[in-house]
């Protein structure tokens, strides 16, 4: 079956117009000669007709009044009451809108913990499903959640990056994409020096969109980054700061390890950020949120965060991005 042709619905050029006025003009002014005509009047119609015609394509081409060209006067003009009106996402909301889709919520299960930090972790996550602090969903026989984390896809085949915390000891693993799919995960790769765990999806979203890592090597103090999780469990949550330092160290609360080399951020971390990215304006993993340093017990977030670069990080899965 042919296609219909498709005719522009731009405006006509002056040619156009020219081309149209002219051979109807010639038509009304120039009729076919009568038998016996003399040069002369033949010569006389051709030049009426020519007359004609090109009066009315000087009428169009004749400057209409009222129009006036745009100026770059003009259009800086147009682009500043724009600015001043419209409201524009922040950097940060921009940076989050990119990494949202490769990140996922882990979910570690098992027999339930007792420690001091287990039992902080559970009535977080209690209060954020608006039920009593020290309600326990434990029944025998029934798995619960032993910590809920976050996590970053890094190869569309389903290769996550998290913190070895997060799934340590657990029995089951299950993530949860950006488009709802949930799916159980297993631990392909340990890195326990860096506190990280690689994780392999068993199902996949149709499409699947991996982080993009950037480097390390030109960060500085003061640049703008964004941390995007679950802390307690409600996500994703995005929070906004700046790196406060590099290089720095940490050492766990039961001293029982010291990570090294970290990047040190102030955009708020909480229980359940931990494995989540820390990404620059552009959307890129620059690090694995991994710990808070706070001198309580409580572990909540006083303005010290700690990642652990990227290039360590992607070395776990066995692929140096750098």
């Amino acid at each position: 079956m042919r296609r219909p042709a498709f005719y522009s619905r731009s405006p006509r050029g002056p040619q156009d117009a020219a081309l149209a006025v002219a051979p109807e003009a010639a038509q009304t002014v120039a009729p076919a000669p009568a038998a016996g005509w003399q040069p002369g009047r033949r010569s006389f119609g051709l030049l009426l007709a020519l007359v004609v015609g090109m009066g009315a394509t000087g009428a169009y081409l004749w400057p209409r009044q009222g129009t006036q060209a745009l100026t770059q006067k003009d259009i800086d003009a147009a682009v500043l009451r724009t600015l001043q009106t419209a409201t524009l996402p922040s950097p940060a909301a921009r940076a989050a809108d990119i990494i949202r889709p490769s990140v996922v919520r882990v979910v570690g299960y098992g027999t339930e913990k007792t420690t001091p930090e287990a039992k902080t972790e559970k009535r977080g996550r209690n209060l954020a499903k608006v039920k009593p602090p020290e309600a326990t969903d434990e029944v025998p026989g029934k798995q619960v959640e032993r910590g809920v984390g976050t996590g970053v896809v890094i190869v569309d085949k389903g290769v996550i990056l998290t913190n070895l915390h997060v799934v340590a000891g657990a029995e089951t693993i299950k993530v949860t994409f950006a488009d709802g799919l949930e799916a159980p995960a297993t631990i392909t790769a340990l890195q326990p020096e860096n506190d990280l765990a690689v994780l392999q999806a068993q199902k996949l979203p149709d499409d699947l969109i991996p982080a993009t890592m950037r480097s390390t090597a030109d960060l500085m103090p003061g640049d703008q980054v964004v941390a995007v999780g679950f802390p307690f469990g409600i996500g994703p949550s995005v929070s906004a700061g700046v790196v406060s330092g590099l290089n720095r160290s940490f050492r766990s609360p039961e001293g029982k390890q010291e990570l090294s080399n970290l990047i040190q951020f102030d955009a708020a971390a909480n229980p359940g950020n931990s494995g989540g990215p820390l990404i620059n304006m552009n959307g890129e993993v620059l690090g694995i949120v991994t710990a808070i340093l706070n001198p309580t017990q409580q572990r909540t977030f006083i303005g010290i965060g700690f990642a652990v670069p990227i290039e360590n990080a992607a070395s776990a899965a066995g692929s140096p991005p750098f």
